[in-house]
């Protein structure tokens, strides 16, 4: 590499580091902690790349990238950053930044597109930039892992164009909330936010009204697998008609919408229409380096909202990170703030995880298998694999309750899902009495919300 750097970061070390390394490779290096001295640097014309941090003694690192682009066009700003939220991509998106990684960086990684970078400054300089928006810290579209950062830099670049979005992943991954963050920071942000239902179609002039609903907004279909044939027909000629100010199409769904095509379930027309970008959100199975980030970010967000300040010990962390999370996001969040209601200390043991938990991560889903396979044998088989896991040691004690737990839920959900979400009947279905059914619900977290009758 050829070129001078400005490294900017009150992290001692981490100057350090990038120094000895960029040096190395050939570059002549300016570090320093201060946002100030690294504005003056740029002023007098130093530095053909910037490597800044976000969070400055004297500033802050995103908000000066509108006036280093003023100062300096075309001069390559990399911003590192611990804050791993959606909204830093963002912002940094939008401050157009060159790149944007998050802390604890990969150091050949940065080594990589700073070579980039370099290359770049003899290009063209870059428009200039637009400030960076505030709010959105709430966001809880949180993670440093690769997959999320990954997700955060796709969305920050299709946020402004008008192409159709599809979010997929299981439920509870947060699906909604990317469709909301993308209306919320893209330039559409003051104009209608609709979520479509199937009801909203029915009728000679549905598609017309909730087009004028959304009118140069966002329109999003969520869930659009749910949707029944004529639904599906509805969405496609009310998407053929829209004219002017057309708004954002979105939409969400936690099936494979490919395998939906290939059994017929899904219209093709339908599927080409909407399927402009997909976005995936992975499973915390997926991400599970971001589970005690998410962990502190719920615990954090708790105290503000209920006044109340919890902490996990290092063996209920353990367990936390350990655990497989059906539920994902959703789940995580429930199930800490029941422990932050329900801890007797303000740091949450173990034990009290384990009692919400179940005491043991979660089983995995099974694999292989034949067609066919009687209930018992694939039962047998799952719990087998279960006491395999431990070696020759035996599980914690429990596992009765442990094991029912694990049927329980699925079972109450997909009667739920059978009898459209009717307690009454699902408690019949079941064989127990409603107010037990409730208990159950209750007590296993189960999110009840309008369910569709099962075909």
């Amino acid at each position: 590499m050829d070129g001078t750097v400005l490294v900017a970061d009150d992290d001692r070390t981490i100057r350090t580091v990038l120094t000895q390394a960029l040096t190395r490779a050939g570059c002549k290096v300016h570090a320093t902690s201060s946002l100030m001295t690294l504005m003056r640097w740029v002023e007098e014309g130093k530095g053909d790349l910037v490597i800044s941090d976000v969070v400055m003694p004297d500033g802050n690192g995103l908000e000066a990238l509108p006036r280093i682009s003023k100062l300096r066009p075309g001069l390559p700003v990399i911003v590192i950053s611990a804050q791993n939220t959606i909204m830093t991509a963002i912002q940094a998106a939008e401050a157009e930044a060159y790149d944007y990684l998050p802390k604890p960086f990969d150091l050949p990684d940065l080594m990589k597109r700073s070579a980039r970078a370099l290359d770049m400054k003899r290009r063209a300089p870059v428009s200039k930039a637009a400030p960076p928006r505030e709010g959105g810290d709430d966001l809880p579209l949180v993670g440093r892992t690769q997959a999320m950062q990954a997700l955060y830099r796709l969305v920050a670049r299709v946020m402004n164009t008008d192409l159709p979005v599809l979010v997929t992943g299981e439920s509870g991954t947060g699906k909604s909330l990317i469709a909301r963050a993308i209306h919320d920071f893209s330039d559409r942000r003051t104009l209608p936010f609709v979520v479509a239902q199937a009801a909203d179609l029915q009728g000679v002039e549905g598609p017309a009204s909730l087009l004028s609903r959304a009118k140069g907004g966002s329109l999003v279909f969520d869930e659009v697998a749910d949707y029944d044939e004529e639904t599906q027909a509805r969405i496609v000629r009310m998407l053929d008609m829209m004219g002017d100010n057309a708004p954002r199409i979105m939409s969400t769904s936690q099936v494979d919408l490919a395998s939906r095509l290939e059994s017929g379930a899904f219209r093709q027309d339908l599927y080409y229409r909407l399927g402009g970008v997909t976005l995936h959100v992975p499973s915390l199975r997926e991400r599970v380096d971001d589970i005690p980030l998410l962990a502190d970010h719920f615990l954090a967000r708790g105290e503000r909202d209920l006044g109340t300040t919890r902490r996990l010990s290092n063996e209920a962390r353990d367990l936390v990170r350990a655990y497989s999370w059906p539920g994902n996001v959703r789940q995580l969040e429930n199930t800490l703030r029941r422990l932050m209601v329900t801890s007797a200390e303000a740091e949450i043991t173990r034990a009290e995880v384990e009692a919400v938990l179940g005491n043991q991560p979660a089983m995995e889903p099974l694999k292989g298998g034949g067609e066919g396979e009687k209930l018992s044998s694939s039962v047998a088989r799952h719990l087998r694999r279960y006491f395999d896991l431990h070696g020759g040691a035996l599980p914690p004690p429990g596992v009765y309750q442990r094991i029912l737990r694990e049927v329980e839920a699925p079972l109450i959900e997909i009667a739920l899902d059978a009898t459209a979400g009717n307690q009454a009947k699902c408690a019949d279905l079941l064989g127990i009495n409603r107010n037990t059914l409730r208990k159950k619900i209750t007590d296993l977290d189960i999110r009840v919300t309008r369910r569709r009758k099962l075909m």
